[in-house]
Protein backbone atom coordinates (compact mmCIF):
# COMPACT_ATOMS: atom_id res chain seq x y z
CA UNK A 1 0.00 0.00 0.00
CA UNK A 2 2.80 2.43 0.92
CA UNK A 3 4.56 1.64 -2.36
CA UNK A 4 1.42 2.38 -4.34
CA UNK A 5 1.06 5.73 -2.57
CA UNK A 6 4.70 6.59 -3.35
CA UNK A 7 4.10 5.73 -7.01
CA UNK A 8 1.00 7.96 -7.08
CA UNK A 9 2.90 10.86 -5.52
CA UNK A 10 5.77 10.43 -7.99
CA UNK A 11 3.31 10.19 -10.87
CA UNK A 12 1.54 13.38 -9.86
CA UNK A 13 4.82 15.27 -9.53
CA UNK A 14 5.95 13.96 -12.92
CA UNK A 15 2.73 15.14 -14.59
CA UNK A 16 2.94 18.58 -13.04
CA UNK A 17 6.60 19.06 -13.95
CA UNK A 18 5.99 17.89 -17.52
CA UNK A 19 3.00 20.23 -17.97
CA UNK A 20 4.88 23.16 -16.45
CA UNK A 21 7.92 22.47 -18.58
CA UNK A 22 5.84 22.55 -21.76
CA UNK A 23 4.08 25.74 -20.67
CA UNK A 24 7.23 27.55 -19.57
CA UNK A 25 9.04 26.61 -22.80
CA UNK A 26 6.15 27.69 -25.01
CA UNK A 27 4.91 30.81 -23.21
CA UNK A 28 7.47 31.73 -20.57
CA UNK A 29 7.11 31.60 -16.81
CA UNK A 30 5.12 34.81 -16.35
CA UNK A 31 2.56 34.04 -19.08
CA UNK A 32 1.98 30.45 -17.90
CA UNK A 33 -1.13 30.33 -15.74
CA UNK A 34 -1.33 27.82 -12.90
CA UNK A 35 -4.83 26.82 -14.03
CA UNK A 36 -3.56 25.98 -17.50
CA UNK A 37 -0.69 23.92 -16.10
CA UNK A 38 -2.93 21.88 -13.80
CA UNK A 39 -5.53 21.41 -16.55
CA UNK A 40 -2.84 20.15 -18.95
CA UNK A 41 -1.68 17.72 -16.26
CA UNK A 42 -5.26 16.59 -15.61
CA UNK A 43 -4.96 17.64 -11.97
CA UNK A 44 -6.35 20.25 -9.59
CA UNK A 45 -4.68 23.39 -8.32
CA UNK A 46 -4.80 21.81 -4.88
CA UNK A 47 -2.64 18.95 -6.14
CA UNK A 48 -0.09 21.45 -7.39
CA UNK A 49 0.12 23.21 -4.04
CA UNK A 50 0.29 19.87 -2.25
CA UNK A 51 3.46 18.96 -4.15
CA UNK A 52 4.96 22.41 -4.75
CA UNK A 53 4.67 25.35 -2.41
CA UNK A 54 4.29 27.81 -5.31
CA UNK A 55 4.68 28.40 -9.01
CA UNK A 56 8.26 29.35 -8.21
CA UNK A 57 8.76 25.93 -6.59
CA UNK A 58 7.47 24.33 -9.77
CA UNK A 59 9.95 26.36 -11.82
CA UNK A 60 12.77 25.16 -9.56
CA UNK A 61 11.69 21.55 -10.15
CA UNK A 62 11.58 22.07 -13.92
CA UNK A 63 15.03 23.67 -13.88
CA UNK A 64 16.38 20.78 -11.78
CA UNK A 65 15.03 18.27 -14.30
CA UNK A 66 16.51 20.08 -17.30
CA UNK A 67 19.79 20.55 -15.45
CA UNK A 68 19.99 16.80 -14.74
CA UNK A 69 19.47 16.13 -18.45
CA UNK A 70 22.17 18.65 -19.34
CA UNK A 71 24.58 16.98 -16.92
CA UNK A 72 23.88 13.58 -18.49
CA UNK A 73 24.64 15.00 -21.92
CA UNK A 74 27.85 16.60 -20.68
CA UNK A 75 28.97 13.37 -19.01
CA UNK A 76 28.45 11.52 -22.30
CA UNK A 77 30.58 14.11 -24.13
CA UNK A 78 33.39 13.68 -21.61
CA UNK A 79 33.18 9.89 -21.84
CA UNK A 80 33.60 10.00 -25.63
CA UNK A 81 36.73 12.15 -25.54
CA UNK A 82 40.08 10.51 -26.26
CA UNK A 83 41.92 12.52 -23.60
CA UNK A 84 40.99 14.23 -20.35
CA UNK A 85 41.99 17.60 -21.83
CA UNK A 86 39.82 17.08 -24.91
CA UNK A 87 36.94 16.04 -22.67
CA UNK A 88 37.38 19.24 -20.67
CA UNK A 89 37.28 21.37 -23.83
CA UNK A 90 34.35 19.45 -25.32
CA UNK A 91 32.38 19.72 -22.09
CA UNK A 92 32.81 23.51 -21.98
CA UNK A 93 31.88 23.88 -25.65
CA UNK A 94 28.80 21.68 -25.31
CA UNK A 95 27.62 23.53 -22.20
CA UNK A 96 27.82 26.85 -24.05
CA UNK A 97 26.21 25.44 -27.21
CA UNK A 98 23.20 24.28 -25.17
CA UNK A 99 22.38 27.95 -24.61
CA UNK A 100 21.19 28.16 -28.22
CA UNK A 101 18.48 25.54 -27.58
CA UNK A 102 15.10 27.30 -27.18
CA UNK A 103 13.93 25.42 -24.07
CA UNK A 104 17.20 25.97 -22.21
CA UNK A 105 17.30 29.60 -23.31
CA UNK A 106 13.81 30.38 -22.12
CA UNK A 107 13.62 28.38 -18.90
CA UNK A 108 17.18 28.19 -17.57
CA UNK A 109 18.82 31.35 -18.88
CA UNK A 110 16.03 33.92 -19.21
CA UNK A 111 13.22 33.06 -16.81
CA UNK A 112 15.40 31.30 -14.26
CA UNK A 113 17.56 34.33 -13.37
CA UNK A 114 14.58 36.70 -13.59
CA UNK A 115 12.61 34.69 -11.03
CA UNK A 116 15.24 32.88 -8.94
CA UNK A 117 18.05 35.44 -8.97
CA UNK A 118 21.72 35.22 -9.93
CA UNK A 119 22.36 31.71 -11.35
CA UNK A 120 25.94 31.84 -10.08
CA UNK A 121 24.43 31.45 -6.59
CA UNK A 122 22.23 28.45 -7.44
CA UNK A 123 23.26 25.24 -5.69
CA UNK A 124 23.59 23.46 -9.02
CA UNK A 125 25.92 26.11 -10.40
CA UNK A 126 28.05 25.91 -7.26
CA UNK A 127 28.22 22.13 -7.77
CA UNK A 128 29.28 22.78 -11.37
CA UNK A 129 32.18 24.91 -10.13
CA UNK A 130 33.28 22.03 -7.88
CA UNK A 131 33.14 19.63 -10.83
CA UNK A 132 35.24 22.00 -12.91
CA UNK A 133 37.74 22.28 -10.07
CA UNK A 134 38.02 18.49 -9.86
CA UNK A 135 38.64 18.31 -13.63
CA UNK A 136 41.39 20.90 -13.30
CA UNK A 137 42.96 19.02 -10.39
CA UNK A 138 43.09 15.84 -12.49
CA UNK A 139 44.64 17.74 -15.40
CA UNK A 140 47.30 19.11 -13.05
CA UNK A 141 47.96 15.64 -11.61
CA UNK A 142 48.51 14.12 -15.04
CA UNK A 143 50.77 17.00 -16.08
CA UNK A 144 48.59 18.31 -18.89
CA UNK A 145 48.53 21.71 -17.26
CA UNK A 146 50.90 23.21 -14.72
CA UNK A 147 50.30 24.10 -11.10
CA UNK A 148 47.44 26.57 -10.70
CA UNK A 149 45.02 27.58 -8.00
CA UNK A 150 42.30 25.19 -9.19
CA UNK A 151 39.59 26.69 -6.97
CA UNK A 152 40.04 30.22 -8.34
CA UNK A 153 40.45 29.00 -11.90
CA UNK A 154 37.30 26.87 -11.68
CA UNK A 155 35.30 29.89 -10.53
CA UNK A 156 36.68 32.02 -13.36
CA UNK A 157 36.05 29.42 -16.06
CA UNK A 158 32.55 28.68 -14.78
CA UNK A 159 31.75 32.40 -14.63
CA UNK A 160 32.97 32.85 -18.21
CA UNK A 161 30.90 29.90 -19.45
CA UNK A 162 27.79 31.11 -17.62
CA UNK A 163 28.21 34.69 -18.81
CA UNK A 164 28.71 33.46 -22.36
CA UNK A 165 25.59 31.32 -22.13
CA UNK A 166 23.51 34.24 -20.84
CA UNK A 167 24.74 36.40 -23.72
CA UNK A 168 23.75 33.69 -26.20
CA UNK A 169 20.26 33.40 -24.73
CA UNK A 170 19.74 37.18 -24.99
CA UNK A 171 21.14 37.47 -28.54
CA UNK A 172 19.11 38.09 -31.68
CA UNK A 173 21.18 35.41 -33.44
CA UNK A 174 21.99 32.84 -30.72
CA UNK A 175 23.76 30.38 -33.02
CA UNK A 176 26.18 32.97 -34.33
CA UNK A 177 26.95 34.26 -30.84
CA UNK A 178 27.32 30.66 -29.66
CA UNK A 179 30.08 30.03 -32.20
CA UNK A 180 31.88 33.17 -31.07
CA UNK A 181 31.60 32.31 -27.38
CA UNK A 182 32.78 28.72 -27.92
CA UNK A 183 35.82 29.94 -29.84
CA UNK A 184 36.63 32.62 -27.27
CA UNK A 185 36.26 30.22 -24.36
CA UNK A 186 38.53 27.67 -26.05
CA UNK A 187 41.19 30.36 -26.55
CA UNK A 188 40.82 31.45 -22.95
CA UNK A 189 41.33 28.00 -21.42
CA UNK A 190 44.05 27.02 -23.90
CA UNK A 191 46.31 29.36 -21.95
CA UNK A 192 46.26 26.82 -19.12
CA UNK A 193 48.52 24.55 -21.16
CA UNK A 194 51.17 27.22 -21.23
CA UNK A 195 51.41 27.14 -17.43
CA UNK A 196 54.37 24.95 -16.54
CA UNK A 197 55.43 23.42 -13.26
CA UNK A 198 58.19 25.39 -11.49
Amino acid sequence: MARRREDMIAGTRTKLIAAARRAFAAHGYVASAMEDITAAAGLTRGALYHHFDSKRGLLEAVIAQIDDEMNDRLAAVVDRAETRWQGFLDELATYVQMASEPEIQRIILLDGPAILGDPAQWNRQIACVRTTQRSLELLVEEGTIGDIDTASMARLISAAALSGSLSIAAAEDPRSVSRQVVESLARLVSGLKSVRRP
